[in-house]
């Protein structure tokens, strides 16, 4: 095996771009930081394309602005120098006796191959990166798994396939479902993925050399040695945003991207944000719910999408983890509520509360039925026939409860039954759960990814409406997306929409509403800017848009649709309604 530079930097031996062989003979790079003095210690393992060599404040200059401006914790403690996007800083890490080791996948970064993102191929990899880890003479054997996102997607992946060596995983806001939490929410096609790989990953790819960053890490170029000519790029790479684009259905091209989560056998902490509708909070619930291990927790915060990873409170939640799991320290993880919540307030404030399971206990199961008469929502169902048309590409309808009375808090997984017909064989159904004060101003919050974002949001294309019976609940429809089922124009279709988990306490005199829409949510002030940047001006959903002329043809999408509501047809809103304790 080749070589590789090592040296003592800052605290640290620092070893790069070391060689990590695959079982097909290919060999990936990754650095490993860890203790100067000879040992044995556990390893902090991320695997993803997203460059270990390249600085967080270089390739995500505006995430690193928010991030020190408005968490200036975030860079205390250490010199920074080695800041990497949705990684840990290993200047917190090492000292504490972990070797944190940072792979660049296949095709990215310090890696050559084909890059084919969540690939059966890819996750091989990363369980061979474990395996490798485990051997080397400086590591006690056990290896955990953490970081934001991809390098938290990919956990939920690999984590099946039980390395003999993972001893536990930390998934930080991570997808679980490829299908249903990123590529096609309810069966729409979610634009951000193709933008995504776009800016972001194929300005990763292995072989851009002297096109890419040098690195302030170490002076190196963060995508080479080599550079490669353009249509050698995209030869080496798949065509993500097509790929979403031509599997509109759960097929083979989705089922290699999925996991079968019964099958995780160490200890997981999900760690998801109330925000981040349209990519991660689903999957951090749906994962911890679902995998086979017993030794799982659940934390819900809000804010940013990467600020708590790197706050005190993250990174002390983090180690409190490992530190049990992999080190064996008595860090108090043995009194760890099994779900933590940073309990949701108007205002960005949140509240810290222990639980023991989700949806929680003592949730009192709430419907709203919807009311086209004064388009409310009340608890006593509409009790008259009614019939409501809207533009099947318009902002739809908008039904809301009366004041609260008291203060009134809703947390946990949320649903509808809508009662639909259509002008034409198809209809998109957005449903947008939203807050509005005494005053009527509707009450946005900071999500992950938009300053905009309301409390919830739900899709559904109603050709995709069937149910799998074994795996729907009252309170979380599941739908198979596996068959298109046209509509014929005119017949009415019930609906069952599952809407994101939420949190959010209503201070007294407060309104729920749900909004039925046939396009994307638009908080109420917004304004287009003279010269918008596409793909990047946000509007309430963050990136997360569903408006790709390919997915939503107007000869299909493009007529009326009607909202049916009565006592043959109860259209309603199902709340999780939260008791004190």
């Amino acid at each position: 095996m080749e070589s590789f530079k090592s040296e003592v930097r800052d605290g640290m031996r620092i070893d790069w771009d070391v060689p990590i062989e695959m079982d097909d003979g290919l060999i990936l790079r990754g650095d490993v930081y860890r203790p100067v003095a000879d040992g044995k210690y556990p390893a902090i393992m991320s695997y993803g394309p997203y460059n270990k060599w390249l600085h967080l404040k270089d390739g995500y200059p505006a995430q690193w602005k928010v991030m020190t401006e408005k968490h200036p914790e975030t860079t205390q403690g250490t010199s920074n120098q080695y800041q990497n996007w949705e990684a840990v800083d290993p200047e917190k890490w090492v000292p504490d006796g972990y070797a944190c080791v940072r792979v660049d996948s296949r095709g990215a970064g310090r890696s050559p191959g084909f890059m084919d993102i969540y690939s059966r191929r890819e996750t091989r990899d990363f369980y061979e990166c474990i395996e490798w880890a485990a051997r080397q003479q400086w590591c006690s054997g056990k290896v955990g798994l953490n970081g934001i996102s991809y390098y938290a997607m990919n956990q939920w992946m690999v984590a099946p396939l039980q390395p003999p060596h993972l001893a536990a995983i930390c998934v930080w806001e991570g997808a679980a479902d490829h299908y249903r939490d990123f590529g096609r929410h309810g069966g729409l096609l979610c634009v951000f993925g193709d933008t995504w790989f776009t800016d972001t990953v194929v300005l990763r790819q292995h072989g851009r050399g002297k096109r890419d960053f040098r690195s302030r890490i170490n002076g190196e170029w963060c995508s080479g040695p080599e550079t490669l000519s353009s249509e050698e790029l995209v030869n080496n790479r798949c065509d993500y945003g097509q790929d979403l684009l031509d599997h509109p259905l759960i097929d083979d091209y989705w089922r290699e991207r999925m996991s079968d989560f019964s099958k995780i056998n160490v200890p997981v902490l999900s760690a998801g944000n109330w925000g981040g509708v349209g990519l991660h909070p689903r999957g951090n619930i749906e994962g911890f719910l679902q995998t086979g291990t017993k030794q799982k927790w659940l934390e819900m915060h809000g804010l940013d999408h990467f600020t708590h990873f790197y706050t005190d409170y993250g990174v002390n939640l983090q180690k409190r983890f490992f530190g049990h799991f992999l080190k064996g320290e008595d860090t108090g993880w043995d009194k760890q509520p099994r779900v933590s919540l940073q309990v949701r307030h108007p205002g960005e404030k949140f509240v810290p509360r222990a639980e023991n399971e989700w949806p929680l206990a003592r949730t009192q199961w709430t419907k709203f039925y919807l009311d086209p008469a004064d388009f409310s929502l009340s608890t006593k169902p509409s009790p008259a026939e009614a019939a409501t048309t809207y533009e099947a590409l318009g902002e739809g309808l908008t039904f809301l409860t009366p004041p609260m009375e008291r203060e009134t808090e809703i947390t946990g997984p949320v649903a509808a039954k809508l009662f639909v017909s259509s002008q034409t064989e198809d209809a998109d159904i957005f449903l947008v759960l939203r807050v509005f004060n005494a005053e009527m101003r509707e009450a946005t919050f900071q999500g992950s990814n938009d300053p905009h974002t309301p409390i919830g949001h739900g899709w559904l294309r109603a050709s995709h409406r069937k149910l799998d019976p074994e795996r729907t609940l009252p309170y979380r429809p599941y739908h198979t997306h596996d068959e298109k089922q046209p509509l014929k124009p005119g017949e009415v279709y019930d609906l069952d929409v599952e809407i994101w988990p939420t949190s959010i306490v209503l201070p007294k005199g407060y309104r729920i509403g749900l909004s039925v829409r046939g396009k994307d949510y638009v908080y109420p002030g917004f304004e287009q800017p003279a010269m918008p940047v596409t793909g990047r001006v946000y509007f309430g959903v963050g990136p997360f848009r569903h408006d790709h002329k390919k997915d939503r043809p107007l000869s299909v999408f493009g007529g009326k649709v009607t909202l049916h509501t009565g006592p043959n047809r109860p259209a309603h809103l199902l709340l999780p309604v939260i008791p004190a304790k």
